[in-house]
C-alpha cells in the first residue's frame, strides 16, 4: 500500500486538531460554524481588521469573507466601526460575546499542545513546530499564534 503524501497527512492532523477546537467553541457558541472559525482566528483582539485583511488571512475571497463577518455580526459576535485611519474604511472588532469562544477555543488548542507533547515528545514537538515554522515562513507566510484570548 503506498504511503499518504505529506500534504495529505498535514490537511488530516489539521482537520482532527481544528474540529476538536471547534466542537468545545461550539458548547459556549451553539450557533456559530466551523466557517466561521475560518475569520474568528484571524481577528486581533485589540485593533480590529478591514475586511481586505481577514480574507486574506483565512485564505478567502473578500466576498467569502464579507458574508461571514455578516453572520458574525447579525449573531453578535463582531462589529464594525469606523477606520480611525480611513473615514471610508471599517475596521472589524470581536465583541464581548465572542472573549468566551475564544477563551475556550484558547484553553482548547493549550490542552492539545499538551496531548502533542505527550504523544510525541518535547523534542519531537519542538521539532516539529520548527519543522512547520520553516514551512509557513518560505512559503511567504507568518508563524503567529491564531488563537488568543
Amino acid at each position: 500500500m503506498m504511503e499518504a503524501p505529506t500534504v495529505a497527512l498535514l490537511r488530516l492532523a489539521y482537520n482532527y486538531l481544528a474540529d476538536e477546537v471547534g466542537a468545545a467553541v461550539r458548547t459556549a457558541a451553539p450557533d456559530q460554524r466551523p466557517s466561521h472559525g475560518n475569520v474568528m482566528e484571524q481577528l486581533d483582539f485589540q485593533d480590529g481588521q478591514r475586511l481586505t485583511d481577514l480574507a486574506a488571512g483565512a485564505g478567502m475571497t473578500l466576498q467569502s469573507t464579507g458574508e461571514l463577518i455578516d453572520q458574525l455580526e447579525a449573531l453578535g459576535y463582531v462589529e464594525r466601526r469606523p477606520d480611525p485611519n480611513d473615514r471610508r474604511a471599517k475596521r472589524i472588532y470581536r465583541t464581548a460575546k465572542a472573549s468566551e469562544a475564544s477563551s475556550i477555543a484558547a484553553h482548547t488548542a493549550e490542552r492539545i499542545e499538551t496531548e502533542l507533547g505527550r504523544l510525541l515528545g518535547p523534542q519531537r514537538l519542538s521539532a516539529l513546530r520548527h519543522d512547520l515554522t520553516r514551512i509557513v515562513e518560505a512559503k511567504g507566510g507568518t508563524a503567529r499564534r491564531p488563537i488568543d484570548r
